[in-house]
């Protein structure tokens, strides 16, 4: 009997080696939806030993039965997005504890990075031109897993002329005339609104938009912003509601989600607070900026858990101004509430969070903590496609280091004074939309 039991115990070790070598790579989108038995019963000839008193499991998916609280637990030490495929390709139970897990913020692992196929086209180098969705294609690789990538393309049957306006949840967001287009970045599934008003002003010079919480999610909406007006879609409706604004017909530079609310900061950097209900409404948040040596020319707005903070990339002295080939370097700032008027205080160190931007502010910038356990580094700045170089990915910039200025990017392209290249979507940062709902 004993033997019999410790060759029970050989198969169940086996069984969990068998599942890990099953796992699929990146570009099995089909794992979220596969059920995989964990921890099978006891032998099948258990029942039929006499006088056994052993426990034996109720049913071959005896770990659907754990608690919501030790799940979550187990989610905090996923370190890779494709561990977290394999989590939730468990059983059904374990894809809704995901949904009910406080925070995509609090996971451990990085975000995916989108890069477009093809090679790197410099903004506004094709003019002011509508995307052509039909040539939009794209990989997507995770930082943790360098060898598995997956290629990713808009869905045939589908409006073809488009504006790019940021990604939000996953999804890219594409606008021309009175078609808006939701494409999920890592399915390729697609979702289309209802038409928006006529003379929207969406496109070629203005426009950037976010979901205020993941599409599948109740009351979920999307905002879409011109320099006039913002246009909200409650998601599962028939119509837009338009809300117009004053803020002297300045461009929409960035939008930012920070504990709960809408940020957004215009090309005169002014930092507003969008509020939806139970009526629409901007107000500025008054912020002293004699706090900074330099006045920012190009920043990033990033939540960083109940941080919001303002990454810079600077030159070291007027001077060095494109002279020096080691003459920039990344800051970072923490906005201080506790003030009035609120203030910039500058941080040496980023302690245990590393935080991933690119260069257009259309596209979501995350943090993440003690990156270490995926291989990652703390107090580093991970921007997607820093220099001008076809082979580069992504750079990982520790906080302080210089920044050799030969090479780099044209980030002016990106900055306050230029509007965004609405005809082409640049390299990025995101985690897939079912990383928030991955019980649907």
């Amino acid at each position: 009997m004993a033997g019999s039991c410790r060759r029970r115990h050989r198969r169940g070790r086996a069984h969990s080696s068998q599942l890990g070598a099953e796992l699929s790579p990146l570009a099995d989108v089909t794992l979220r939806t596969r059920e995989v038995t964990i921890v099978e019963s006891a032998s099948k000839n258990a029942g039929h030993t006499s006088g056994s008193t052993s426990l034996t499991s109720s049913g071959p998916y005896v770990c659907a039965d754990l608690l919501d609280s030790l799940l979550h637990e187990i989610i905090v030490l996923i370190n890779s997005f494709h561990d977290f495929l394999a989590f939730t390709g468990t059983c059904r139970s374990w894809r809704t504890a995901v949904s009910s897990f406080p925070s995509v913020y609090t996971f451990s692992f990085p975000p995916l990075h989108l890069k477009p196929d093809g090679p790197y086209v410099r903004p506004h180098s094709r003019g002011f031109q509508p995307l052509l969705l039909s040539n939009c294609k794209w990989q997507l690789s995770d930082p943790c897993k360098k060898n598995l990538s997956c290629c990713c393309s808009v869905p045939q049957n589908t409006p073809d002329t488009m504006h790019y306006l940021g990604c939000s949840y996953g999804y890219l967001i594409f606008t021309y005339e009175e078609d808006c287009l939701l494409v999920d970045a890592y399915t390729g599934a697609k979702v289309k609104t209802p038409n928006l008003p006529c003379d929207n002003e969406l496109g070629f010079t203005s426009g950037i938009g976010i979901l205020t919480a993941p599409l599948s999610s109740p009351n979920s909406c999307l905002l879409l912003f011109s320099r006039a007006s913002m246009f909200e879609w409650q998601v599962g409706t028939n119509s837009w509601s338009v809300h117009p604004f004053d803020l002297d017909r300045e461009r929409i530079h960035q939008i930012v989600s920070f504990k709960g609310h809408i940020l957004v900061i215009d090309a005169l950097m002014r930092l507003h607070s969008v509020q939806l209900t139970p009526q629409f409404r901007m107000q500025e948040i008054a912020i002293m900026w004699r706090s900074l040596q330099v006045f920012p020319v190009n920043p990033w707005l990033v939540a960083c858990g109940d941080m919001l903070l303002m990454v810079e990339l600077s030159y070291r002295s007027v001077s060095s101004f494109g002279l020096d080939d080691a003459s920039r370097i990344f800051e970072v700032f923490r906005l201080d509430f506790s003030v009035e008027p609120a203030k910039w205080v500058k941080m040496e160190k980023l302690e245990n969070q590393a935080l991933f931007v690119s260069y257009d502010k259309r596209n979501p910038a995350f943090s993440c903590m003690n990156p270490e356990r995926w291989g990652g580094k703390s107090n580093c700045i991970y921007v997607a496609r820093l220099f001008d170089d076809q082979d580069e990915a992504w750079t990982a910039v520790e906080l302080g280091e210089l920044v050799r200025n030969c090479g780099t990017c044209h980030n002016m392209m990106y900055s306050f004074t230029f509007p965004p290249d609405y005809s082409q979507i640049g390299s990025l940062w995101l985690f897939p939309s079912l990383v928030y709902g991955a019980s649907q």
